[in-house]
């Protein structure tokens, strides 16, 4: 078991109450992972005090010499990749292969955010009189909050806190209770390569009174979220009296359409890997297949095909495809919603039984899950579930398969298998979706590309990820300059 602290002005540091929370192996709930330093109110208010302390000269930095720091910091995390995917692994339960591409992708998010330094800048505009100048300047914010969730708990932290501190803020972090380790990692490594005393705080514990240190703080500034539709809302109308910049990913409904013409034994592998992979605990994983009507019984009987063989187990076994649900109450969800669907005339194809023979007794093991007979009324059809469960609706059409998928008040994530190019095209243009992908799985981003949603799966304001992650860090300052006198 290891022992972490609060990490407060490059100290760490016990929570102010003294009182601490354990993480277990999710795979084997007799291994605790981590105890942590249970953060409340007053260690809110001390990273918010030490972030805003450390603002101005962090910020009068240039943006070439923070970005250094970022560039140590990946090194050091792509060469101690093996041990924090190991953990990793052990306290989120998922894979050691997907653990270790999550910690690479960090590598490479601190990489990229790195060299963008030598790229932060405005633009100079021509002006329309003689001897003057006219340009524009990007500067920080101040102190951003930023809350992340469990489901990639270095990477998605990685990917707020990289441009946020390449900008020239200084954060304050919440990282997720059910594994909050490889947040605390990745700042002990910062603060390892240089970064300076109270630029990034990470406050582990319970949320409530971390969100509402930050929505009444003046100093903060700007607040990024990924999480829940429901915490997220509840944030962003909590940030709103101030006006406060907000930046709130959420749930997603993610439809992947399979058309008549389509390669099946692509779209099934597909299907199965955003579906099952990651064990179905991501917010672009796909939940909801959309087949046209002449192909959804031989697409069915592949992708169970598929479901009868994936391997499931602890992420650290040789040769496993799906590890456990995260807790026993991400599990109890995935199970409930089942019976839902079964309740509502949907029909169980294969699959969704708790696994407990031998040593899986331990943890929180279950099948893939196939539902057929879903209509788009159902809930399953309308709902996240956030596990490994998909629901396979047939339609008649290229046409209502747009209708169904766009159907949902979510939009975060889409993809069509097709060999048509022009309904490609069209869908393309037609669906409601931030993220759209053709004969690709739904899950799987580009870090240089922008990232967000549509509907209520996102704030649709600002966008993470690429270079566009900079303009929710940045303000813009117009300057006008006249020199001809």
């Amino acid at each position: 078991m290891k022992h972490y602290a609060l990490h407060i002005n490059g100290q760490s540091v016990p929570a102010a109450s003294g009182q601490t929370f354990r993480t277990i192996n999710p795979a084997d709930r007799r291994e605790i992972v981590g105890e942590y330093a249970l953060g409340g109110a007053a260690d809110a208010t001390a990273a918010v005090d030490a972030a805003a302390a450390a603002f101005p000269k962090w910020a009068a930095q240039t943006a070439p010499a923070r970005g250094r720091i970022l560039a140590k910091a990946s090194q050091l995390v792509e060469g101690r990749k093996a041990a924090l995917a190991e953990l990793l692994t052990r306290e989120e339960g998922k894979t050691l292969a997907e653990a270790t591409g999550e910690v690479q992708r960090t590598a490479d998010i601190l990489r990229f955010y790195g060299g963008l330094g030598f790229q932060l800048g405005g633009q100079t505009l021509p002006h329309d009189l003689p001897g003057n100048l006219l340009y524009t300047r990007r500067e920080p914010l101040g102190v951003v909050g930023l809350i992340t969730p469990w489901n990639f708990p270095i990477a998605i932290p990685a990917w707020k806190l990289a441009p946020a501190l390449v900008c020239g803020n200084t954060v304050v972090l919440k990282p997720a209770s059910q594994a909050p380790a490889l947040a605390l990692e990745l700042a002990a490594i910062l603060t390892e390569v240089g970064l300076p005393p109270g630029v990034l705080n990470v406050v582990t514990g319970d949320g409530r009174p971390f969100a509402a240190e930050l929505a009444a703080r003046r100093v903060v500034q700007g607040v990024s979220f990924t999480g829940s539709t429901a915490v997220g809302k509840s944030i962003y109308q909590s940030l709103a009296p101030r006006m406060v910049r907000a930046q709130m990913e959420m749930g997603g409904k993610n439809p992947t359409i399979v058309l008549a013409d389509a390669d099946l034994d692509l779209a099934a592998n597909l299907v199965a890997r955003a579906g099952f992979g990651l064990t179905g605990q991501a917010c672009t994983a796909t939940s909801r297949v959309i087949v046209e009507r002449p192909v959804v019984e031989a697409f069915t009987e592949k992708l169970i095909a598929l479901a009868r063989t994936w391997k499931v187990g602890p992420g650290l076994a040789a040769g496993v495809q799906m590890g456990p649900a995260v807790s026993e109450v991400e599990l109890q969800g995935n199970l409930d919603w089942i019976q839902i669907a079964r309740a509502e005339g949907a029909t169980l194809a294969w699959g969704g039984a708790r696994l407990t023979d031998g040593d899986l007794q331990h943890g929180w093991f279950m099948e893939p899950a196939v539902l057929t007979g879903v209509t788009p009324g159902m809930r399953i059809a309308r709902e996240e579930v956030f596990g490994p469960v998909v629901a396979v609706l047939a339609v008649d059409s290229f046409d209502e398969a747009l209708t169904v998928a766009n159907s949902v008040d979510v939009g975060l994530s889409a993809s069509l298998v097709t060999r048509d190019f022009k309904k490609a095209m069209l869908y393309s243009e037609r669906i409601e979706a931030g993220v759209v992908k053709v004969n690709q799985i739904s899950t799987g981003l580009a870090l240089q590309a922008p990232f967000g949603g549509m509907k209520s799966s996102s704030t649709d304001s600002f966008r993470e990820q690429g270079v566009a992650a900079l303009d929710f860090y940045t303000r813009s300052k117009t300057v006008y300059l006249d020199y001809s006198a």
